[in-house]
């Protein structure tokens, strides 16, 4: 996902021609079965802090803390000396890059992390189709695209089994880039400050005169 301005994240209309990621698959009785146990998962907490380690597809690596409270709520602070911050509030994702001096807001709607951002998630909907669904030895994936939106890019979550729990994402845009962010020491939390999911524009600088 993420960023340099975050490109996993942004509508497909400001990036390269769309990649097609496949159609959604027909759901067998056992997917449906797995997918009900992963809603109910997801729905069970309303929000959690993590770190995360971000690795892009050219192998670069950030680390961070995440805020992440559904409905729609998601706060990724970059470590030092990384001053980039990325914020979702009031339907918007919220980017800025301080050593360009530069901040994007764009609709939550047009990024795959606005399906697990949902009042309620749903994985197989009206808003979001599931296009894969793999079981690796300890590890379920499933990949996922909005409905009528595929060119926005693929959603892949990552789980392990024995806990069921969320352990990654992959983010893959229209280009076919991946990003993946894995979390880590995953608390679940209670109501989080409005705050930490607030962005206001730096002050510019003020000049007396001389």
């Amino acid at each position: 996902m993420l960023f340099a301005l975050p490109t996993a994240l942004l509508p497909a209309a400001v990036r390269a021609a769309p990649a097609d990621p496949g159609p959604a698959m027909q759901l067998s009785a056992a997917d449906k079965t797995l997918i009900n146990q992963i809603d109910a998962y997801l729905n069970s907490e309303s929000a959690l802090t993590a770190n995360f380690l971000q690795v892009a597809d050219d192998g670069s690596t950030r680390t961070g803390k995440a805020w992440i409270e559904r409905p729609g709520r998601m706060r990724f602070e970059y470590d030092p000396p990384d001053p980039q911050l990325l914020i979702a509030g009031s339907g918007s994702l919220i980017y800025h890059d301080p050593a360009l001096n530069q901040t994007t807001n764009i609709p939550l709607s047009s990024t795959p992390l606005g399906i697990l951002l949902a009042q309620h998630v749903s994985l197989d909907s009206a808003n979001s189709e599931i296009t894969g669904i793999d079981r690796e030895p300890g590890e379920y994936d499933v990949t996922l695209a909005r409905r009528g939106k595929e060119a926005l890019g693929r959603l892949t979550l990552v789980f392990s089994t024995n806990p069921l729990e969320l352990r990654q994402w992959v983010v893959r845009d229209a280009q076919g880039h991946e990003t993946r962010v894995s979390l880590y020491n995953v608390t679940p939390a209670g109501p989080l400050p409005d705050s930490l999911f607030q962005y206001s524009l730096p002050a510019l600088p003020t000049h007396r005169n001389q």
